[in-house]
């Protein structure tokens, strides 16, 4: 008798189509798996029992009406800047830069806020918002032009215009650093409030919100109905087939990373503006790099994107809340935004792709 080969003991399977709810259950899933994790790893450095972690979870966003505001806020900021990266990644051009882009804006804004801070405020928040835009489009589109034209490599070309932006916002940091020798701008215009956004309602950071919702409410459109989304869509399933039908390719990426960086540049205009009032280069807190995986984890769907937002600022802000409620420094509530980001990363293997295993026993030939 000859023992028939046998294949290998596990096999990796791409899966085919699937309802949407089961791909949200297996992350659903990931999430709770994350936040057991969490709970125990707190546990055994801390002592402290898994109610009292996740009640500090829990604290770390809605623990007073203040946390909720800033909650939102953080929220409303994360989302602008996957806006504004979600054309550009429909059409497979894969925009890193986002943090440059928003701190291109952030520039402007600080320099209208300095530069013409004996004008009239309504004139200072105009040049505000059209600078901020230019800043951001611009910073987005040269990157654009180099892929269009010449073939550049848009991953690595983003990716280090942040940097070179990053290096900017710190020199001017030093030029219009005041009082002189202390290495930052502080608080700009803090009698005047010149430059400031007007408060709506009862929080500063309400009208940053408002806009950013509107914004979403755009981009889906944009995105789902307009003939330029149209576009964006088949130039990312195909230049080649853009090309065929007649689609200018070219113009095409270079118009989207326009769009791409002028969003980028509204949250630099929103940060400075509308809540921080100052500048620096942490200033966008590496929401540019945090943006791509809410863009990727909601498919690059706006709506579904105000959900991961608020997932990934929920639970980095409870893992920031443990660390200070049981006198951790900030590195533990990293390590623990960390797992949970590594859970809801590996979800996505399992939502594109399932595991088989080969059947035990043996088949023998007669």
């Amino acid at each position: 008798m000859n023992k028939q080969n046998q294949g290998p003991l596990v096999h990796i399977v791409k899966r085919g189509v699937m309802p949407w709810y089961f791909g949200w259950s297996i992350r659903a899933l990931a999430i709770v798996l994350a936040l057991v994790a969490c709970g125990i790893i707190s546990s055994l450095v801390t002592g402290e029992n898994a109610v009292e972690i996740y009640t500090a979870i829990i604290d770390g966003s809605f623990g007073s009406k203040r946390k909720v505001w800033v909650l939102l806020q953080n929220v409303a900021m994360l989302l602008c800047v996957a806006l504004a990266l979600t054309p550009a990644f429909k059409m497979k051009f894969w925009n890193l830069g986002g943090e440059g882009q928003a701190l291109a804006g952030a520039l402007a804004s600080a320099a209208c806020m300095i530069l013409m801070k004996d004008m009239p405020n309504a004139l200072v928040i105009s040049c505000m918002v059209i600078t901020s835009i230019l800043a951001g489009a611009l910073w987005g589109a040269i990157p654009a032009v180099f892929k269009a034209k010449f073939g550049t490599n848009e991953t690595l070309f983003t990716l280090m215009m942040n940097y070179v932006a990053m290096q900017i916002v710190a020199y001017y940091s030093v030029v219009w650093e005041n009082p002189k020798g202390s290495g930052n701008i502080g608080v700009i215009n803090p009698n005047t409030m010149v430059g400031w956004f007007p408060q709506v309602g009862s929080s500063k950071y309400l009208l940053n919100i408002i806009i950013v919702a509107v914004l979403t409410i755009g981009m889906y459109i944009y995105l789902k109905y307009s003939k330029q989304g149209y576009e964006i869509a088949v130039v990312g399933e195909s230049e080649r087939t853009a090309r065929y039908i007649g689609i200018k390719v070219d113009r095409i990426i270079i118009r989207t990373m326009l769009i791409s960086g002028a969003i980028c540049g509204i949250a630099g205009l929103l940060l400075v503006g509308g809540t921080n009032h100052t500048l620096n280069a942490d200033i966008v807190s590496g929401r540019g790099f945090t943006a791509v995986m809410v863009a990727w984890l909601a498919k690059f769907n706006p709506i579904w994107m105000v959900f991961t937002s608020f997932l990934l600022v929920f639970l980095g802000r409870g893992a920031g809340e443990i660390a200070t409620d049981f006198g951790l420094n900030q590195a533990f509530g990293d390590i623990l935004t960390g797992i949970i980001l590594f859970f809801i990363i590996g979800s996505e293997f399992f939502i594109t792709y399932k595991i088989s295993f080969r059947k035990s026993g043996r088949k023998e030939d007669k």
